[in-house]
């Protein structure tokens, strides 16, 4: 999961309110059941220390809340007396949770905003292409790309006459042009959406051709489908099922590999240890002093984390900077932070990783990950 829509968040000084709420009523009782749920937000919020603020800030935004709002649920993040992020949930929490602490607590939202990657999806046709973003819950268009025109084209018929091969030419000809110009509009708008999975939909023949000019990397990325068409009122329903099962697959394929490439790597719990077999840089930290070593000094390449592991919770020292986290309150000092304060490892080692830009991947209970629920995949070895 790339968690780096949240940078913002750390833009502003804490502490922090943080709330996770379930969303979806369709009960005669579900403005009653509001309610509330409201009221146990700022119950909690209280009983944890939250200034009124910041209780205030909260209530305000849930009383504004549809009672039949589309997404399964919803995690606020305020501070200051502001809420600064608002965010739909994939799934609702099992309960309502609200926490005050020095850095926001984003595990429950690495976990109930889903592993489903964002994906670009390019809907092709002999003309050119429309091109949409998909998060998992929204569809954005970002852009057009228009084929060479040429009189020819649009045709079905084939002159029977001496000009037949000319004729057949030129709509190749123009054809090939247009699949050069999709994809070099591909390659542009991938790293702008930060799209990590490329979908190419519409007509068969005009997206493998699309598909053969991506290069190397990002074709590896890419996955047709047969649903799609840049007809208007095409139906959307068939088509966002055949993209929610890609999603699916692709993210559940990406932890499959990433903890393939951890167990090669890893030794024991608290130690960097380098792989024995040829994974190029496949090594692993596990135990949280290793964890956090790897992401202070941006080694980590993918952070995994169990939600409900006995180092989520564990007490480690952190300063302003994203960086400033320690294991020992002396080490802490060490690193030049005047007065650190203690968080939560799981919150400290998640704004280390936002600003590091390192990839977030969760690990489920019914498969076997990092011991103590905190372990990372190296980009190198010291």
């Amino acid at each position: 999961m790339d968690l780096g829509f949240l940078k913002p968040l750390y833009a502003s000084q804490g502490p922090w309110a943080s709330v996770y709420v379930e969303t979806t009523r369709a009960t005669e009782d579900a403005q009653q059941i509001q309610q509330l749920r409201n009221r146990t937000v700022a119950s909690q919020l209280i009983d944890a220390g939250a200034d009124a603020y910041a209780v205030r800030a909260v209530a305000d935004r849930l009383a504004q809340e549809p009672v039949s709002a589309a997404p399964p649920g919803r995690a606020l993040f305020a501070a200051g007396g502001e809420v600064l992020l608002d965010i739909p949930l994939a799934r609702p929490p099992v309960s309502t949770e609200a926490t005050w602490s020095v850095l926001p607590h984003l595990t429950p939202l690495a976990q109930l905003r889903g592993e489903e990657p964002s994906c670009l999806v390019a809907y092709i046709d002999r003309t050119g292409a429309d091109l949409e973003l998909h998060d998992g819950h929204r569809r954005m268009p970002v852009g057009e790309t228009r084929g060479k025109e040429w009189q020819g084209r649009g045709h079905r018929s084939i002159p029977e006459d001496r000009y037949e091969w000319h004729y057949r030419n030129k709509v190749e000809n123009a054809w090939n042009e247009t699949a050069d110009i999709i994809a070099a509009e591909l390659v542009r708008q991938m790293p702008q959406t930060g799209a990590q999975l490329l979908i190419l939909a519409g007509d068969a023949r005009e997206r493998r051709a699309v598909h053969d000019r991506l290069p190397v990397q990002l074709r590896e990325a890419a996955v047709e489908i047969d649903s799609g068409s840049r007809s208007p009122g095409a139906s959307r329903s068939v088509l966002d099922r055949e993209i929610s099962q890609v999603r699916e697959t692709f993210a559940r394929n990406r932890l499959d590999s990433v903890l393939e490439r951890f167990r090669k790597g890893r030794g024991r719990p608290g130690e960097h240890r380098a792989s024995t077999v040829d994974t190029g840089p496949g090594e692993a930290a596990e135990g949280v002093p290793a964890v956090v070593d790897a992401l202070r000094t941006h080694q980590a390449a993918t952070l995994l984390l169990t939600p409900d592991g006995s180092d989520a919770g564990r007490a480690v020292w952190i300063g302003p900077g994203a960086d400033d986290v320690a294991v020992q309150r002396g080490q802490a000092r060490a690193m030049g932070v005047e007065k650190p304060v203690q968080a939560r490892a799981d919150d400290a080692l998640l704004r280390s990783a936002v600003a590091a830009g390192c990839e977030v991947l969760v690990v489920p209970e019914s498969m076997p990950g990092p011991a103590g629920g905190l372990g990372a995949v190296l980009r190198w070895t010291m």
